[in-house]
């Protein structure tokens, strides 16, 4: 990856909260997955007697998942990529990749992107309903199921991309816990 264009895809968290300095953010589709609760969380939305669950991109030909890209200037390049290593591949459930994707003003850039390890024994595929009743009493490091579950739908709605698992999902979950 070039020092000089470095761009980090956000699909989740990364999208409210980088924890990087960018020079530049622009709405982007990645091609070729979707945004899915298919990573069971014992860290930071979970505990590994209580598992949570965190989206992840999880490959599935002819899907396309819409996020944020961020541009980090060169000077922050090693920094910006020590701290998400530190932060995505706590558990090696994620795979780091350079994958081109396509910003939202017709530009397409490689970024990089943090994918689904499927033969990892966090990845899991479970229903809406079940994710709904995990989502809705996992507390992990970093608190809460529910506020991730919360402020990515919102993000999302700001920004205009639909999710419709997504908006399911936060209706779904405040009704179990209202």
């Amino acid at each position: 990856m070039s020092k000089s264009e470095l761009w980090v895809f956000g699909y989740g968290s990364l999208m409210w909260h980088p924890g990087f300095t960018h020079v530049e953010k622009l709405t982007a589709t990645l091609p070729g997955y979707w945004r899915s609760f298919c990573m069971r969380s014992i860290h930071h939305r979970g505990t590994e007697d209580h598992p949570g669950l965190v989206l992840a991109l999880d490959e599935h030909g002819g899907a396309e998942c819409d996020g944020l890209a961020f541009r980090v200037c060169p000077e922050s390049h090693d920094k910006t990529m020590a701290a998400l290593r530190e932060r995505e591949l706590i558990s090696s459930a994620y795979l780091e990749r350079e994958l081109e994707i396509l910003l939202h003003d017709g530009r397409r850039v490689q970024a990089v992107t943090y994918v689904i390890d499927p033969d990892h024994v966090q990845y899991c595929s479970l229903g809406l309903e079940e994710q709904a009743q995990i989502i809705s009493t996992a507390v992990g490091g970093r608190g809460p199921n529910t506020e991730y579950l919360y402020n990515t739908a919102d993000h999302l709605e700001e920004l205009g991309i639909e999710d419709a698992d997504l908006t399911w999902l936060a209706g779904r979950v405040r009704e179990l816990t209202a």
